[in-house]
């Protein structure tokens, strides 16, 4: 496009000459040899012309009476149109159409005042010098230059009328020429930009082929590793295939030996299912019988247990502590039973001496000699082991469905929290009631699950404190709070008692118990007294309420287990502490013996089958009134010291217990509490 640009531009200074110009006076004349001017000389001789043209802006008035000359045509648009025609026909077509556009474009200029009639202008002389201007009287003189000067414009007007005509048959051919151009130009300008969009995608096509290519070359590298592989892998299969065959021939020679030995196996198989047949309904009746066992096991178990009393009373004498006297020889004696040495004892005799008596002769008198008589009395050499195999069937009894209750009673340091929770440290050997009769709890109902037994077992643990309740497995800011805690019936017309506030924990293993025996140990009110550097100042109760369901059967039964520490049983002055808490310490023996009194008073009450029983008397007796009576299993242990120091409270405890021990009853009916829906079931008795 660039060669095209320059031949316009010159064009375009050259069409501009079309301008209307005036002519100029009579002093400037033109040449002959000016207006015919050869093509190579048409483009010099525009630009002086044009200049000389653009000069002549200014008329000069000329004072005289001729008529005015009139206008003559533009010399310079003449001109340039001769010099367009001659520059088309060096540029060829596409200046040519230049050259029309330029001409269309050009703003016509407005023409020069012709000037009047009687304005004379001096030709210039030669060699640059003015012509000497006429005189104002020679009119003749100045009529003839004027004259002259009408007839040289007159031949020029003419030779430039011809020019113009010249140069307008031209651009008319210029300008068709032009035309025909533009439209060439533009359907080039649209092929160029189709060649250029498919150039260009061209080459975005030509960027994704050589991409293919690559990737291409990639999978083909890729492929023939593969193929390698493929073949190796083929290889290995030939030989596998090949080993396989052999194998396969083998097995086919194994499946006949065993398809031979199928035939003999199902026939074998069909005699087996008639046997397993035959043993599922064995194994049903089995379960009818082994269910009817059970409840027959329960019911005897139970009836064996009232047979030996439903009110029944152990004697257990702890050893000498290291540190402490020993107790004279006769001051405690265990016979023998019934039966010989290999019997358990179940009697003992405490002698005791008394000062103040004499003889006539002034010789002390005997000891007296005191016999008492118990279901079972523990030597100090008995473990913890022994004790609970004796009352591990009354645990069983729990379970069964049977409320049992068993106290440790007895004096301060006489051995009852021993009895009960076990010895310090977590030897396995010195474990009390309370982890011993769960674990066996936990053990026999893991058992009785496989008949189609489920227990669940929730504990909880308080104490009795001044005739407080307060519950010991209490954390965080209820600690102490005792006052919040009552005994309350479960609802509207329910035996069951509950103390509200209480926390009742589910439990399922023995870990889970240490920890509550651990809090409970933390918690609990002890003392400093006389008889013991920590003394328990208030009774302790342990319950667990045990669920029991055979949801194939319909069965539901349930009952409580209470294992009660009570609180040392020493009368006033032994027991009495020394130092500013002594009316606290009174206090609290008060409470303490007054809570004993109606214990025993109930237990005399439930053995002479009295309509009343004072239960509301004191929290404790209410509190385990349910373990109490009716089909309930009461057993209290008896603790007393060896030392001879501690014979009168010894004494004094032994009595109580001896009250309280009744000889074994016939069993009296009571309530079954195997329910199936609400209903009681009738146990068989012969199997």
């Amino acid at each position: 496009m660039s060669p095209l640009l320059s031949p316009l531009l010159e064009v375009k200074g050259n069409i501009e000459l079309k301008r209307p110009r005036i002519k100029a006076p009579s002093r400037l004349p033109l040449s002959g040899s000016r207006l015919k001017r050869r093509p190579d000389q048409m483009e010099d001789g525009l630009e002086p012309e044009k200049k000389r043209t653009r000069g002549l802006g200014a008329t000069t008035k000329i004072t005289t009476s001729h008529p005015r000359v009139p206008s003559l045509t533009t010399v310079p648009q003449t001109q340039g149109q001769t010099t367009a025609q001659k520059v088309s026909k060096k540029t060829g077509p596409r200046c040519s159409t230049a050259i029309a556009t330029g001409l269309k474009n050009q703003k016509p200029v407005p023409a020069v005042p012709v000037q009047k009639p009687g304005t004379s202008a001096v030709p210039p002389m030669a060699g640059g010098k003015k012509p000497s201007k006429r005189p104002a009287w020679d009119l003749k003189g100045q009529l003839c230059d004027l004259n002259a000067e009408l007839k040289r414009c007159r031949e020029r007007t003419q030779t430039l009328d011809q020019e113009n005509q010249q140069l307008q048959d031209q651009l008319r051919d210029a300008q068709q020429q032009a035309k025909a151009l533009g439209t060439e130009r533009r359907t080039l300008e649209g092929h160029l930009a189709k060649v250029q969009a498919q150039a260009e995608q061209g080459q975005q096509e030509l960027k994704n082929l050589r991409a293919c290519v690559l990737e291409l070359e990639e999978r083909l590298s890729t492929q023939e590793g593969l193929v390698q592989e493929l073949q190796k892998k083929q290889v290995e299969l030939q030989e596998e295939r090949r080993g396989l065959t052999s194998q396969l021939e083998e097995k086919e020679r194994r499946l006949q030996t065993s398809e031979a030995a199928l035939s003999s196996s199902r026939a074998e198989v069909a005699s087996l299912w008639q046997e397993t047949a035959a043993q599922a309904a064995l194994l049903a009746e089995r379960e009818e019988r082994l269910h009817g066992l059970e409840m027959e096991r329960r019911r005897l178990h139970n009836q064996l247990q009232e047979l030996k009393g439903n009110i029944r009373v152990f004697c257990r004498v702890r050893p000498v502590l290291p540190g402490e006297p020993t107790p004279p020889p006769g001051l405690l004696l265990f016979p023998s039973g019934p039966g010989g040495p290999s019997d358990p004892p179940t009697r003992l005799s405490l002698s005791r001496s008394d000062e103040r008596r004499g003889t006539l002769s002034g010789a002390p008198a005997p000891p007296t000699r005191h016999d008492f008589s118990f279901d079972r009395v523990f030597p100090p050499g008995s473990g913890q082991d022994e004790v609970f195999e004796e009352i591990a069937m009354l645990v069983q009894s729990a379970l069964d469905g049977y409320p049992v209750c068993i106290f440790a009673y007895g004096q301060t340091g006489s051995g009852k929290t021993f009895t009960m929770e076990g010895g310090p440290g977590g030897d396995p050997q010195l474990e009390g009631l309370i982890p011993r009769a769960l674990r066996h709890l936990f053990s026999v109902a893991q058992e009785l699950s496989g008949q189609g037994w489920t227990y669940s077992f929730v504990a909880s643990y308080v104490e009795i404190y001044n005739e407080t309740v307060r519950d010991l497995l209490a954390t965080g800011t209820r600690k102490g709070q005792g006052g919040e805690c009552e005994i309350r019936r479960a609802g509207p017309g329910s035996e069951e008692l509950t103390v509200t506030n209480a926390r009742y924990v589910p439990v399922s293993c023995e870990k889970e118990v240490e920890a509550l025996l651990h809090l409970a140990r933390q918690n609990r009110a002890v003392a400093r007294t006389a008889q013991n550097e920590r003394s328990s100042r208030s009774h302790s109760v342990f319950q667990l309420q045990i669920s029991g369901e055979h949801s194939s059967r319909g069965l539901q039964c349930g009952a409580s287990l209470s294992l009660v520490d009570l609180a040392g049983s020493e009368r006033l002055d032994p027991g009495l502490a020394l130092g500013p808490g002594e009316r606290e310490r009174l206090r609290e023996t008060q409470a303490i013996n007054s809570s004993l009194s109606t214990l025993g008073l109930v237990i005399m009450a439930l053995s002479n089958k009295e309509s009343h029983v004072p239960y509301r008397n004191s929290k404790l007796t209410y509190l385990l009134q349910n373990s109490l009576g009716g089909s309930a299993k009461m057993l209290m242990f008896v603790n007393i010291s060896p030392l001879e120091e501690n014979v009168s409270e010894s004494l004094n405890s032994l009595r109580f217990a001896s009250k309280v021990r009744l000889p074994p009853i016939n069993p009296r009916p009571c309530q079954d509490p195997w329910v199936l829906v609400g209903f009681s079931i009738p146990i068989p008795s012969v199997f």
